[in-house]
Parts: C-alpha cells; structure tokens; sequence
C-alpha cells in the first residue's frame, strides 16, 4: 500500500481576513472578497497547498442568523474566489462556551488535517484577531495576523508574521514553508 503524502495547507478565517468585515455577516449581498486573495489562493493550490477556512459564528449561536444564511454567505464568498476550497469549518459557539472548535481552540484546525490529510508543521493559520493567532499557536501551525479588519487592532499579538492584507500574508506563507 502507497501511503499518501501529508500537505500543508493555509488555514483562514473567513470575516476581517478573506472577506470584508461585516459585523456577524448573514446577506450574500455583504460579501466582499478582499482584492488579490483568488490569484493567490490559485498559485497556493497550483502549488498543491490545501485552502481550508476556520471561522467562528457565534451569531447563529446569538440566534441571530440561521445556519442557512451562513451557507448563502459562504456560496458567495466561493463564487467570488473562484477558486476551489478544500472545506469550511465553523463553530457557532458562542465565547465562553468551553467549546474544544471554537478559535481560540484548536479543535477546527485538528479535524480539518484528519480529514485532509494536513502536515501541521508546514502549514498556517491567518487571521485578523488575537484568537486566531492563539488557535493556530495552540495547533502548533505559524502564524500570519493581517491588518485587514480587526487585525490593527492587535498590537500585543506575537503572531510569527504580521503583513497588511491576505495577499501579502499568502505570500509570506507560500515563501516561507
């Protein structure tokens, strides 16, 4: 038997990272893919890495969007790409929740490399907040905190690189695995 290799793969948050922030974002309308993140989303993949998004979404655990729209959401986040994602992992605890998927915990990250088949030691976590950078630092991933969204807002965060948008953070991983 042929054992199958281990990729790496960029794991990201979706809202404040791949996509505009939209406070607890429910209308595909508010969709906004920031500029350069498919180009390079598509070397990423030519380059066999695997694109898996972590996200929480406490607003459907607020009640205040169905798991419907979060889907509705996500169709347009992919038509927009145009690039093929290898999954979608989502945690609607809400904070507080001692939840083993919600960012800051890892839970998400280790499910995602199960079932994709995911080498940890060269992939990356990106996000735009302290909770993503502590998930990915605690599934022992490095770390990328963008600007975009909240990520101005983390000046005490220690991710391994700090960049201004995903373009520029893909990047960064892609030159650095």
């Amino acid at each position: 038997m042929i054992q199958q290799l281990l990729r790496p793969a960029l794991f990201i948050d979706r809202d404040g990272t791949l996509i505009k922030e939209v406070d607890h974002c429910c209308d595909p309308a508010d969709v906004s893919v920031y500029p350069g993140a498919s180009e390079e989303l598509a070397r990423a993949r030519a380059l066999g890495w695997a694109i898996i998004i972590i996200t929480n979404q406490s607003g459907i655990g607020r009640g205040y969007f169905t798991v419907d729209q979060f889907h509705a959401v996500q169709e347009e986040v992919y038509r927009q790409l145009g690039v093929p994602v290898d999954g979608v992992y989502m945690s609607p605890d809400l904070p507080n929740s001692d939840s083993l998927r919600r960012k800051p915990a890892p839970g998400m990250i280790f499910e995602a490399a199960e079932e994709h088949r995911i080498d940890l030691a060269r992939s990356f976590m990106i996000g735009d907040k302290q909770i993503d950078i502590e998930c990915g630092e605690n599934a022992g991933v490095r770390t990328i905190l963008v600007e975009t969204g909240y990520g101005r807002d983390f000046s005490n965060c220690h991710p391994h690189f700090r960049t201004p948008t995903i373009r520029e953070a893909i990047q960064t991983a892609l030159s650095n695995a």
